[in-house]
Formats: C-alpha cells, structure tokens, sequence
C-alpha cells in the first residue's frame, strides 16, 4: 500500500512539475522561426497605398532557422541520402493560396509540409498533405503530394543560417531558393498550372445533320462530298430522379437547353423556321418552356454560361414550336435530327417524357 501512495504522490509531482515548467515564460529558440511570402509586399501591405492594400497572398513559407555554428552541414551533420525537414524543430510548411504545379504535378490551395532528400549534386523535394509534426521522423509518406528533383548550386560565400526566399521570374513562374552552407537550391512553383477537368456529369454532345457528315472520310464515291448542314453543340444533363418540367425547370422561365454553356447550334445556309427568316451562322439557343410549345430563341450573344445575364439585344430570332409528351423516358437530354424531305428536317429535343419539334427549311 506505501508503495502505491509513494507512486502516486510521485506521479502527481512529476505532473505538477511539468505544469510549472510549461507556465514559464519561453527563451529564444536557437533555431528561430522566420517567414516569406509571395508578393513579399504583402507582408506590410497597410502601409501600402490605397490602390496596392487590397494585394492577395499568392505563397507563403514558414521555416525555422538553424545555424552552421562551424560544423560542417551537408555531407557532415545533414548525411547525403537522407531525408531532411528543411529546418530544425517542425517541418517547414509552405501554403499555397492558388493551384499550382511542382515538379509537373499540380497542387491544389492549402497547406503542406516540406522535405528534401538530400544528395551532393540533386535535392528531390517532397511535399506532403500531413502538417504539424516535428521533423520528419515517422512521417506518412503515403500522404506525399508531389516531388521535384533539382541540382544543387554552389556559392562562394557561406550563408551562416539556413535562409529561403521567393524569387519571381514572370507572373507565372516562382522559384523557391534556399540557402545553407555554400549550397544553393531553386525549386520552381508554377502560378499558372495545366487544370485538366474531371468528366462533366453532364457530358457534352453535338448532333449533325445530315448524320453520315460527321464521318464523311469513311465514305466512298460521290457519297464522300457530304457536307454539314447544320450542327447543334449541348451539354446532356441526366434525369436522376428528379422531375424536371414544371419543378427543376419552372415554367415561363427561360432555359439554356442543356447545362453548363448555352447550346449552340450552327447554320451552314440561309434556313427558314416557321416564317422567320435565318441567315447562316453560329447562334446560341435558348427556350421559354411552357407546358404546350415553345419560345426558341436564337441569339449572337455567345459564348455564354447559361442565360444568366444574356443581352437580350443579340436575339436575332424567336420561334414558337409544338411541345408532345410521349410515353418513354428520356434520361439524358437529347437532341437529333429527323429527315422529312430534302428540304425540311426536324430537331427534336427530347427530355424526360417532353418532346419539342423544331421544324428548319433549308433554302435547296
């Protein structure tokens, strides 16, 4: 029984210690924390005119600052091969405000821990989604990001403390450079990385018409002078349970035909729809829907997102067309072309049971 009032009078003191220790007032770390950022000048952007306050950080590098102390650093304390943290203390943390691209991969905006394998002649970077461990020891490397190898640089001079810096080469191009010892190392960060898009949910498509236009190579003989007479760009947005005319889509209201960008639909002749007269060209294509016809509206005013904020002075025609329902369900949105003489072809939009015809006379 002693023995475990010893032990827990021991353990409370020890606790009790540390909390004294921890309620002191900390010294100056050997290994002083220091910062960047890119524009530099953002750092005291108000005291900077009126014009320049509202400048935006693009990058931002938090680093500790270890000293040579006369001790031989790369090759000697820092073992060619190994993996470095880049400072002393925590891992370096560098925060990127904008996408970007390091070493062809791109990043997305946030904050990511810094590390380098180090050798005489290369340092391959590696940057990593896990933030606030000290150094690097245990590290999780499954959560890398990307990596970069570049050379090494000697310089004349000894830089005494471990120093980094952004350079701006162009206002798409930044180089990291770091200083230690008399190596120098530039690790370039792109502003303006290549975006690749995911898939659209709403893939876009384009009818022709005539249809065999489209692969008018494969053909044979006279077949092969084909030409496209008309063609009709959409995004194909899908039903996925919803009801769409009448809730999704309010009636009266006015429709890109589609998602993302406005539906664009070319003439390569003069057509005639109805009465109202065409002239060849590209047109963006919109519909007021209602219930039994429709508004179609053809417009200069493209490229456009939608029809949010259209100018409505570009609309060069509007044309009311029946509206059917049938009784099969069109998931994607779809739109063909229907032959009815040499001279007339239909574009049908077809959409959950909703079916809209737009009757198009070609001038021959």
């Amino acid at each position: 029984m002693k023995q475990i009032i010893t032990f827990a009078i021991l353990f409370m003191a020890s606790i009790f210690a540390i909390a004294q220790d921890e309620s002191k007032w900390p010294e100056l770390d050997e290994s002083i924390l220091d910062q960047a950022y890119y524009p530099s000048e953002v750092a005291y952007r108000n005291y900077l005119g009126s014009d320049e306050r509202n400048i935006q950080p693009k990058l931002k590098i938090v680093y500790s600052r270890p000293k040579m102390k006369e001790r031989k650093i790369f090759g000697g304390l820092l073992k060619f091969g190994e993996e470095w943290r880049f400072g002393a203390n925590e891992a370096t943390l560098i925060t990127f405000y904008q996408p970007v691209e390091v070493g062809g991969t791109e990043i997305d905006p946030g904050t990511y821990s810094i590390f380098a394998l180090i050798n005489e002649k290369t340092w391959t970077f590696k940057l990593s989604s896990e933030t606030n461990i000290w150094g690097n020891a245990n590290r999780d490397m499954t959560k890398d990001v990307a990596s970069a190898t570049v050379n090494t640089i000697q310089i004349p001079n000894a830089r005494e403390a471990l120093t980094m810096t952004f350079q701006e080469i162009d206002d798409k191009l930044v180089n990291l450079v770091v200083e230690w010892e008399k190596t120098r190392v530039i690790l370039p960060i792109s502003l303006n990385p290549i975006l690749m898009d995911d898939l659209d949910p709403s893939p876009m498509d384009v009818a022709h018409y005539p249809g065999n236009s489209a692969f008018s190579n494969y053909l044979e003989g006279d077949a092969r002078n084909v030409k496209s007479r008309i063609q009709v760009f959409y995004s194909r947005p899908q039903i996925k349970g919803r009801t769409i005319f009448g809730d999704l889509l309010k009636m009266g209201t006015v429709w890109r035909i589609g998602a993302n960008e406005a539906t664009e639909i070319v003439f390569f002749e003069d057509v005639k729809i109805g009465d109202t007269s065409i002239k060849k060209g590209r047109y963006s294509m919109f519909a007021k829907i209602n219930k039994t016809n429709w508004d179609i509206i053809f417009s200069k005013d493209y490229p456009i997102w939608g029809e949010a904020n259209r100018d409505i002075s570009k609309d060069v025609a509007v044309v009311n067309v029946p509206v059917t329902m049938e009784s099969e369900v069109v998931e994607a949105l779809s739109m063909i072309f229907e032959e009815q003489s040499p001279t007339l072809v239909n574009l049908v939009i077809g959409w959950e049971k909703t079916r809209a015809t737009i009757p198009i006379t070609l001038s021959k």
